[in-house]
């Protein structure tokens, strides 16, 4: 993506088209949400003159003005060769994204967005986890948002052809009822009720408020104070997981309802989700590298997976399930088994028996893990032999050296690769197992990896590097020769003229 002054000549042009009107009600709301401190900080430096109503009313103004004229401002056009926008009225600027560089369009409408028939549209430039990459065009019409996604990707579809001679879709997955069971077992709800805590707590402080002083809270204080430890510590416990569960439930409804997931044959996947706010990510196939099988502790517990595309263009930096790059929400391991051969059109590097990585990994394994706890288990004993802690605190850390060995021995059993069909797969991860299937045509290098005890173990870690998804997919203390075989195998001739030096 380049950015240009207006004068800048450009080749095949179209028409300049602007934002709907409709906007024209969204971005006064939007900058108004986004300025409050600065609205509040008005506020109160105009109280201590005593005109605090006059600098709230001129902030708001201003702001209100702000948003008002980013419709004026800014136009976009589709042309032969590039998606161009001009936006700014001090700073202008022309941004240019070459349409042979378009990865995604990501098309989100909010609540506020589907009120008025508006939806915003995100172009994906392949610049992994770049936050400002690409161009977001925030709000067009339904239709007119849902047309230039069509534009983009599916150019070989002209706009005004015949519904028959319009690029077929067909259904990969969707949403089920019975899938919602999975939601309590993402770690959703832990984060959202972390977060609501934080904010509250945050609120109290910054209000002087004591939460002592809140008559229910008080109440519930009093009533754990008649109760014994344990009983307390139990009811905690249980009202925290009903809370985590209900939230965990409702985050999974709110992201996943009404999921799909299509093909079209203009060679593009489409994914659609989202209850209050919906989301279609549209992925096209030759830039997709390959797709993650996987399986979270807690989800894996209850036989469940999920899919994730390795694809370039999108952010998957702040997670799977708001980074745009999930194929499969929580559902049954066997559903994401069929969508993840489905979507790689082989199921091959799903099913094939994987090799594994021998006895001196799995001793790596447990070395890491039990020598860590037992370490752990050492500080709180040197703690509790200086009285800095009771007795009781070294007897709970022992229960982590069997919690340690259990885990060991999952990560040890997890480990595991082949090269089949042209597709390196590699599986490893315990807390979240993962097994990745990536295409060789999209790996662009290795990176061959050893620290010093994998030396003195003769081990290493091979890194495949790609241009898509987490940019790599390792496979985890394999014995060095066999690294070297999997590399040659994966790209023959790529690692020769090093190893012969």
């Amino acid at each position: 993506m380049s950015a240009t002054e207006p004068g800048l000549t450009q080749t095949g042009a179209g028409d300049w088209r602007r934002l709907s009107t409709r906007m024209l009600l969204v971005h006064p709301v939007q900058e108004l949400l986004r300025a409050w401190p600065v609205l509040v900080g008005a506020v109160v430096v105009g109280s201590t003159g005593g005109h605090g109503s006059w600098w709230s009313l001129g902030a708001t103004g201003l702001v209100i003005l702000g948003g008002l004229l980013r419709w004026f401002t800014t136009s976009y056009r589709v042309t032969a060769e590039q998606l161009q926008v001009r936006k700014g009225l001090l700073r202008r600027q022309v941004l240019t994204v070459p349409r042979d560089r378009i990865r995604t369009v990501d098309v989100t409408a909010h609540a506020l967005h589907r009120s008025l028939g508006l939806a915003k549209v995100e172009v994906g430039t392949g610049r992994t986890d770049r936050k400002n990459d690409g161009v977001k065009l925030d709000a067009m019409t339904a239709t007119e948002a849902a047309r230039l996604r069509e534009e983009l990707l599916h150019r070989a579809a002209a706009p005004d052809a015949r519904p028959a001679e319009r690029p077929r879709e067909t259904l990969l997955a969707r949403m089920r009822p019975d899938w919602v069971r999975y939601g309590p077992f993402t770690l959703t709800g832990f984060v959202t009720v972390g977060v609501v805590a934080g904010v509250v707590w945050r609120s109290l402080n910054e209000a002087h408020v004591d939460p002592r002083r809140i008559e229910v809270l008080s109440a519930l204080l009093d009533r754990f104070g008649r109760t014994s430890p344990a009983v307390d510590v139990l009811v905690v416990v249980v009202a925290l997981l009903v809370v985590v569960t209900v939230a965990s439930t409702l985050g999974y409804v709110l992201s996943f309802h009404g999921f799909r997931l299509t093909r079209n044959d203009a060679g593009t996947l489409h994914v659609t989700r989202g209850l209050i706010t919906t989301r279609a990510i549209t992925i096209e196939e030759r830039r997709l590298r390959g797709v993650e099988f996987s399986e979270p502790l807690l989800l894996r517990a209850v036989g469940g997976a999920r899919c994730i595309a390795i694809t370039t263009g999108l952010r998957v930096g702040r997670g799977a399930e708001r980074g745009g790059s999930l194929l499969l929400p929580p559902a049954p391991r066997a559903e994401a088994l069929r969508v993840a051969a489905a979507v790689l059109r082989d199921d091959v590097p799903f099913t094939r028996t994987l090799t594994g990585h021998g006895p001196r990994a799995a001793r790596r394994r447990f070395s890491r893990a039990v020598g860590t706890a037992l370490l752990l288990v050492a500080a709180v004993l040197a703690l509790w032999a200086l009285g800095a802690v009771p007795a009781w605190t070294w007897q709970v850390a022992l229960v982590l050296v069997p919690l340690a060995a259990l885990l060991a021995t999952d990560r040890a059993h997890a480990l595991g690769h082949t090269v089949v069909d042209g597709t390196l797969v590699s599986r490893r991860g315990s807390l979240v197992r993962r097994r990745s299937a990536l295409s060789c045509e999209g790996i662009i290098g290795w990176n061959l990896r050893r620290s010093f005890f994998q030396r003195r173990s003769g081990l290493a870690t091979l890194v495949a590097t790609t241009a898509a998804g987490r940019q790599r997919v390792e496979v985890q203390d394999v014995p060095l020769p066999q690294a070297l075989r999997i590399a040659e195998e994966a790209l023959p001739g790529l690692l020769t003229p090093f190893l012969e030096r």
